[in-house]
């Protein structure tokens, strides 16, 4: 079934809309958007989605207390637009982890469509990703066009740049849903909204894309922990339990990416990611999860060309947001860049939602208890 609807296409008067639903502060792992959206600019005018009915998440089979949910948006455009601004408003924060919007071009539409259809009820699980199969969706097609995570507000770009969205084609909204609040027991159900920001164009506009750059997660037990999953085949076997071989794989993965050889456990992880094509960089995001202490993206670092894009010294999991770069910042083939987190094992029994599980050797994972390191930069290819 469509798993949204459209509730408004805005004209040019954004005080006719009503701002999404505020939230309270972020005692059960989420947060929200509060603040209303910025006003229209010239040519551009608001779009407002709501999921068509209430879902009450549920744990996996095999364990855990994360569900990435999976949903069908039709913006019904009968002309290409670009996406130029998302706000993503959680109705139930107390289960909102975060939401990522994937934009799907109109030849894989048909393969979300079906998958849409095949699964019972709202929407459809998706770990990992979209969860759709087909090559159109799977092979990069599917553009990771915006990011909610708590503290977001509305991810506002640049007039003149956007995301091409084109008649025919379809958006995939993937909520992580976490129930460590609640002991993993399902409590309460979830209708959330997007508002989307849409213009024509010009022929000046510049088409984005979303470029994401990972390091690896490998936090071993602190000194006075213990228990079987402090070994990290035992971790990784557990994330690939939860969240299938995709997932589970991604450590290993990472490793070899970043041309390690064997994992280096500890604090701080690095990965230098070379780049292979010429494209202005114009913003970033951090995200990592709950033992989160720092993230920083930085371009040709060691070299007199060296130039820090991101830097987030005190990462908090409520305040992760979408962050301009002073200026756009050209990249060509050649150059590196590199991103750099801390984490802290510490901080697990610090926090709530975690103080009741045992420790684990953190690896990269979908779940709140597991951890991410990567850097979402907003970026525009361009001609050589």
């Amino acid at each position: 079934m469509t798993a949204f609807a459209a509730v408004a296409a805005c004209g040019s008067d954004a005080g006719n809309h009503a701002a999404p639903p505020a939230a309270g502060p972020h005692s059960a792992h989420a947060g929200a958007s509060s603040a209303p959206p910025q006003p229209l600019r010239a040519g551009e005018r608001f779009l407002d989605l709501a999921m068509a009915e209430a879902y009450t998440p549920t744990p996996p089979e095999g364990g855990g207390s994360d569900e990435y949910r999976c949903q069908m948006i039709d913006p019904g455009l009968t002309k290409t637009a670009f996406l130029t601004g998302t706000q993503f408003a959680p109705e139930n924060v107390a289960i909102a982890h975060h939401a990522i919007v994937y934009a799907v071009p109109p030849g894989g539409a048909a393969a979300v469509r079906k998958q849409d259809a095949k699964t019972p009820g709202l929407g459809w699980r998706c770990f990992g990703g979209t969860g759709v199969a087909g090559a159109e969706v799977e092979e990069g097609d599917a553009a990771w066009v915006d990011t909610w995570a708590p503290g977001a507000t509305e991810t506002l770009l640049d007039q003149d740049a956007g995301y091409k969205l084109e008649p025919g084609g379809l958006l995939v909204l993937q909520i992580h849903y976490n129930l460590l609040a609640t002991d993993g027991k399902p409590t309460g159900s979830d209708r959330s909204a997007v508002r989307l920001r849409l213009t024509d164009g010009t022929p000046q506009t510049r088409e984005l894309e979303t470029w994401s750059v990972d390091a690896p997660t490998e936090l071993p037990c602190a000194a006075d922990e213990s228990g079987p999953l402090c070994d990290r085949a035992a971790s990784i076997a557990d994330v690939t339990k939860r969240f299938g071989s995709e997932v589970g794989g991604m450590a290993d993965d990472q490793v070899e990416e970043c041309g390690r050889g064997k994992p280096k456990p500890g604090n701080t992880q690095t990965c230098d990611h070379e780049v292979e094509a010429p494209m202005t960089l114009f913003a970033g995001f951090g995200h990592m999860h709950m033992l989160g202490r720092s993230i920083k993206v930085e371009l040709n670092p060691g070299t007199p060309k060296a130039k820090v894009m991101l830097d987030v010294p005190q990462f908090d999991f409520d305040n992760q947001r979408l962050v301009k770069l002073p200026s756009p910042v050209e990249v060509v083939p050649g150059d590196t860049v590199r991103v750099t987190c801390t984490h802290d094992a510490g901080l697990r029994k610090l926090v709530p939602q975690l103080k009741k599980l045992p420790p684990r050797y953190v690896v990269w994972g979908d779940g709140t208890s597991d951890e991410m390191c990567t850097g979402i930069m907003t970026v525009s290819p361009r001609e050589s």
